[in-house]
């Protein structure tokens, strides 16, 4: 038996088979609004991602851009003082150059100090301008300690130090004495003057800082009484007559040269001066040198423990009686100067005498320590005694001071002045 089939079967068959388009067109559209959500969502995560990653690349690009200029400025600051700190054997103190500082002041001043001779008192004796007060030398490679004058007499305590050599040790020797003494009560030191053998004295630190005078070292006939350079006769076998003088010091500084350039060929003898002016050889000037500094290394050789005395050489002050060498044609040697220059090495720093010194030096048995001032005082043509100065015991007059030409010391420093420097040399090897 068959039946009709009804429009609703019919289409629950249609249905069963095949979706209408009209249903699979609102599927595709659902599945494309889906998909439209899930890009966009990706597409909005992908940006804050992207927005993150820009934050964090620029954060990190600012931190290198900081790192970088700290770097720079660190670079820098090395550029600017990479120098390390004192060391003897690392550091030429002579490679180097004069730095202007107006904050700098010296320890003293030569109203201040009451040891210092008319022959260095510059200020005291009319210089007007003050600008030599305020250069500092400041080596290439490390750091020159300041001078501490509580410090040196630390170092000092229950020594003797003792300067021997010319004036100019004796420039030297004034200057240590005028950094440390305005550090000590007036009750608990002294000074004791003598025309070759002078000492002051630190009472509380049992310490004994002096001065002989021994212009070359060995003996000659004009150690004591000054004579004319041609009558000069120097014994250059021995250094007795001065040596039991240094006999006990803890610590010897010697120098000694500008005696020995009077510019004429050097009477010497061996032996005794019984004979006068008879008896005596002469010898060219680095010869003479070379043979009087072999007997006094040979005292230090022969007679110094160097475990209980230290010795040091100062090297040559230079001369500056020659201004064309460093420009100037006037003629008047160091006059009027006011400046250091930046290059020089003149004439008045012999460099067969300098090398006399190396060799001699170099064979000895006791370890000398090398105080070199020669290239750092080559510069200051503008801090010599000028014409402000003395000369046979009184201050140049107003003729003579007219004259630089003639009467300028161009040899002596002013204090204060370049030979604090050297003192700062000197405190920073002991």
């Amino acid at each position: 038996m068959s039946f009709a089939a009804s429009p609703s079967a019919i289409m629950i068959k249609t249905y069963k088979g095949k979706l209408p388009l009209s249903v699979i067109t609102v599927i595709v559209c659902a599945f494309a609004f889906l998909a439209l959500l899930y890009t966009q969502s990706l597409t909005f995560l992908s940006s804050n991602y992207i927005l993150k990653s820009k934050s964090c690349a620029r954060r990190g690009a600012v931190v290198e851009a900081n790192d970088h200029r700290m770097a720079e400025e660190n670079v820098e600051i090395l550029e600017i003082d990479d120098r390390f700190e004192f060391d003897p054997e690392e550091c030429d103190i002579g490679k180097g150059k004069w730095v202007f500082n107006r904050s700098i002041k010296p320890l003293y001043t030569d109203t201040s100090c009451p040891y210092l001779d008319r022959q260095f008192s510059c200020v005291k004796n009319g210089r007007l301008d003050f600008d030599y007060h305020h250069w500092e030398w400041q080596p290439e490679d490390c750091n020159l300690p300041r001078f501490h004058p509580e410090l040196a007499l630390q170092k000092l305590r229950g020594k003797r130090l003792l300067f021997a050599g010319d004036s100019l040790q004796r420039n030297q020797w004034e200057s240590f004495v005028c950094m440390v003494e305005w550090s000590i009560p007036p009750e608990k030191k002294s000074m004791k003057r003598g025309k070759v053998h002078s000492v002051f004295k630190a009472k509380e630190y049992n310490a004994t800082i002096e001065f002989y005078w021994a212009p070359f070292l060995i003996e000659s006939n004009t150690d004591i009484d000054v004579l004319d350079p041609k009558k000069r006769i120097l014994k250059v076998d021995s250094v007795a007559k001065h040596s039991k003088h240094w006999e006990g010091a803890d610590i010897l500084a010697f120098n000694t040269y500008v005696w020995w350039m009077s510019g004429l060929r050097l009477k010497t003898l061996w032996g005794s001066f019984v004979n006068g002016d008879e008896g005596y050889a002469e010898l060219d000037t680095a010869v003479a040198y070379q043979i009087g500094l072999k007997t006094w290394a040979n005292w230090i050789d022969s007679t110094l423990n160097p475990n209980k005395t230290r010795v040091f050489f100062t090297t040559i002050s230079p001369i500056h009686t020659r201004s064309e060498e460093w420009g100037k044609t006037d003629g008047l040697k160091c006059f009027n100067e006011t400046k250091p220059v930046k290059k020089l090495w003149g004439s008045g720093s012999d460099k067969e005498m300098m090398s006399v010194v190396v060799g001699v030096l170099k064979k000895m048995k006791v370890a000398v320590t090398v105080v070199n001032i020669t290239q750092l005082s080559e510069y200051r043509v503008d801090a010599h005694s000028s014409i402000y100065t003395e000369t046979g015991g009184r201050l140049l007059n107003d003729e003579e001071k007219a004259d630089p030409g003639r009467h300028a010391d161009c040899i002596h420093w002013c204090l204060p002045g370049v030979p604090d420097t050297w003192n700062r040399i000197f405190l920073a090897h002991l």
